[in-house]
């Protein structure tokens, strides 16, 4: 475990000094104090982060990590598992929501095979860090060797170290994989203790049959493969998938370089419970995107002490709540830097009693 070790020393708590210095600013400027609410949180956490008086988000990117999954096969999803790999193509065309979205975001992609099980023939802009192709189906066995979850998450460090040492100061992560949701409810109710009907939804929009069939292959997986709740390698090997490992140690290499990181739905947040963890400390990096409507997101959220920024009722993944909440985080750090202070606007801030 050589690079997750050392990037498992590097990460240290963000600094309430650097959070108290930028509170000061934030009060001294022509406004009530506090009165723009999580704008100003999202500015002094940017602050304590990057330990920067005057932070910079000049270069955006959101890697939406890619992986298929075995588990399919027992009926948990209500499309096959070749549509990762079609949408994996939508995603290089330009195409599908998160294309939109970041554009909107003014953020680039990066799309990543990380796990699928196709052939993509060195397609243009796609990232071929492939460690598998599919997980295994966990409902029989472990879904990957230890080894190859631990190549999954070195594979989302090195994208952070890459990509910090190429000038970017905010990262997103986003998913596709066809019955994903189903090794993320089984992270959370392993990780939380939660039991697996209070933490798994209907996904792509199943049955209420599939729905208790989904239950059922869960609690069936984890009676079986016996994750333990104190070793997130053992989790991620014997429930997760491929991307999700990649989207925790995107998480763990943001933390350890320092570079805020905006997580997604259900699937991003099962990678970060994975790096949280580890190293708890990587929560003080993390912005929780947004409240999807998948009930074991919001029991994750919780055991990381993570508020999300929106709730808009998204289930779709790939990284479109991220790029929506990295808006959001933009307009609270412009709010610090461009809003004008008491003494400059020649306004009085004396309070009257």
């Amino acid at each position: 475990m050589g690079r997750i070790d050392t990037t498992l020393s590097t990460i240290r708590p963000i600094s309430a000094a650097w959070s108290i210095t930028a509170q000061k600013h934030l009060d001294n400027l022509t406004k009530p104090p506090g009165s723009l609410g999580r704008l100003e949180e999202f500015a002094a956490r940017l602050v304590a982060i990057t330990e920067n008086r005057d932070p910079v988000i000049d270069r955006k990117v959101m890697f939406t990590f890619a992986g298929d999954h075995g588990i399919v096969d027992e009926g948990v999803s209500a499309y096959p598992k070749e549509v990762t790999a079609q949408m994996v193509f939508n995603f290089l065309r330009g195409g599908a929501g998160i294309n939109v979205l970041a554009r909107h975001a003014g953020s680039e992609i990066v799309v990543v095979d990380i796990g699928v099980d196709h052939d993509f023939d060195n397609a243009d802009g796609l990232i071929n860090m492939k460690v598998v192709r599919g997980t295994k189906n966990f409902a029989k066995g472990p879904a990957m060797t230890r080894e190859e979850a631990i190549a999954c998450i070195e594979a989302g460090i090195e994208l952070a170290d890459s990509y910090t040492k190429k000038g970017y100061k905010l990262f997103g992560t986003g998913d596709m994989g066809i019955g994903n949701t189903t090794p993320s409810s089984a992270i959370a109710a392993a990780l939380t203790g939660t039991p697996v009907l209070e933490v798994t939804g209907k996904g792509t929009g199943i049955s209420d049959e599939a729905f208790s069939r989904k239950v059922r292959v869960i609690e069936d997986a984890i009676r079986l493969n016996r994750p333990d709740p104190k070793d997130a390698l053992d989790v991620l090997s014997k429930v997760g998938g491929a991307e999700i490992g990649g989207i925790a140690g995107l998480v763990l290499g943001a933390a350890a370089n320092r570079i805020p990181v905006v997580i997604d739905g259900l699937i991003s947040t099962a990678g970060a419970l994975i790096a949280y963890t580890l190293a708890p400390a990587v929560k003080d990096y993390i912005f929780a995107a947004h409240n999807s409507v998948e009930r074991g997101h919001r029991v994750m959220l919780e055991t990381m002490g993570l508020d999300p920024i929106l709730d808009l009722g998204l289930r779709l993944g790939e990284g479109t709540g991220a790029a929506l909440a990295m808006q959001m985080i933009e307009a609270g750090l412009k709010i610090y830097k461009e809003m004008a202070t008491f003494q400059e606007a020649g306004v009085s801030d004396e309070i009257i009693n």
